[in-house]
């Protein structure tokens, strides 16, 4: 059997070039490997090649289990396994699948035409998958490209992989590849849902009929269980669109009603602090009615002997200085409207006029601080002394 022919194989220069520049890419033609592992991810592929030049780094589209197509880095091309004292080259692939290095690769042996998978084989499923327990006990950072390798060619060495469909025992001596045999380029997958990333493969003249029904039959079921999938997979993205569009509308509601409780919250406090003054204000009545009823009971005894100014008296200093600085100010103020009436008619000069308004003006203002002063004073001892009477009082603090 004359070897394929093989496929020109790139040098140390040139992989680095090649590996640099699609770990380097950006936006969407980039891979999917995160920045952190690029450079650990370039160092494993060079190693590899280094210890292996039989295996070339590519980019080509894998497909998962679930139907999700994604470019990824791959190491394709042979890898030598001693048996019996001859050396053959066993064609796999190693896909390093978006998670690598934290989670081991994806390795698959792909055979020729010409040759066919054991069945069965303790490492290698019917659709060429790959499983060694390097694999399964993957350790990141220490697992590497090169030591999986080196598990490969000892496992495979005690076990064969592959072996030739012109011959009907199924344990023969594994064929030669050739030192320089390189794998066909894969195939384009078939439409649907194929179970490894390299298509259906084609029914070898050792397979009856019932074994090509049988792997139809389930591809069949694998398409269908796939559409099922896609289909329930839209239903959930739309029936998450209304969700989240609900969700939306909630929130902003949520706002509303925020924004509605915390303006109450200010009108009710607005209310209490207005109650407050309206109770002030009503103790201090209540208590001015109380000292003065002995007073209004006397008034109605001898209402023809009391003078009017004798009516009203003031209780304290304060009261009586407020209640002259309020008479002086009406006074003036009575003043300057005759004045202005003055003015008019022609009986006050005009320089006279100005004169006098900015004497009573200067006066009128003493006059308004000084009752601005009392007034304050007065607020002070009122509310020191529903302080001093709160214990005794029937309204609340």
């Amino acid at each position: 059997m004359a070897p394929p022919p093989s496929t020109p194989s790139l040098d140390s220069q040139q992989i680095q070039q090649f590996l640099s520049s699609v770990l380097s890419q950006r936006g969407p033609s980039s891979l999917p490997y995160t920045e952190d592992s690029k450079w650990l991810i370039r160092q494993h592929l060079l190693s590899l090649t280094s210890r292996y030049p039989s295996l070339q780094p590519k980019t080509a589209t894998f497909t998962h289990n679930d139907g999700r197509s994604v470019n990824l880095l791959q190491a394709d091309g042979t890898i030598p396994m001693p048996y019996q004292g001859v050396t053959y080259n066993i064609p796999i692939i190693i896909w390093l699948i978006e998670s690598y290095p934290r989670y081991p690769p994806v390795v698959y042996v792909n055979p020729t035409r010409d040759m066919i998978i054991k069945r069965p084989h303790p490492h290698v499923s019917p659709s060429g998958l790959v499983s060694i327990p390097y694999l399964q006990n993957w350790i990141y950072p220490s697992s590497n490209l090169v030591d999986l390798v080196v598990n490969f060619c000892s496992a495979f060495s005690h076990d064969p992989p592959l072996y030739s469909q012109r011959r009907s025992n199924p344990n023969p001596n594994p064929p030669n590849y050739g030192q320089q045999q390189q794998p066909p380029p894969p195939r384009v997958a078939a439409a649907g849902y194929p179970p490894s990333p390299y298509g259906r493969a084609q029914p070898s003249q050792t397979e009856d009929a019932a074994e090509v029904y049988r792997r139809n039959a389930v591809n069949k079921l694998v398409e269908m269980v796939h559409g099922d999938i896609i289909k329930m997979r839209k239903e959930r993205e739309a029936e998450m669109e209304g969700l989240f569009s609900a969700q939306g509308v909630l929130r902003k509601r949520e706002e509303e009603v925020n924004k509605g409780l915390k303006e109450m919250q200010d009108e009710k406090e607005a209310l209490e602090q207005q109650l407050q003054v309206v109770l002030m204000s009503t103790d201090v009545l209540a208590g001015w009615v109380r000292e003065n009823e002995g007073k209004i009971k006397n008034l109605g005894n001898n209402n023809d002997n009391v003078h009017v100014d004798e009516v009203f008296h003031c209780a304290d200093v304060l009261s009586k200085q407020m209640l002259d600085c309020t008479a002086a100010d009406l006074a003036i103020e009575d003043v300057v409207y005759s004045l202005d009436k003055a003015l008019q008619e022609g009986a006050v000069p005009f320089d006279q006029y100005l004169r006098n308004v900015r004497l009573l003006s200067r006066e009128q203002f003493f006059h308004k601080a000084t009752a601005a002063k009392v007034r304050a004073a007065q607020m002070q001892a009122q509310v020191a002394s529903m302080a001093a009477r709160a214990p005794h009082s029937n309204y609340a603090p």
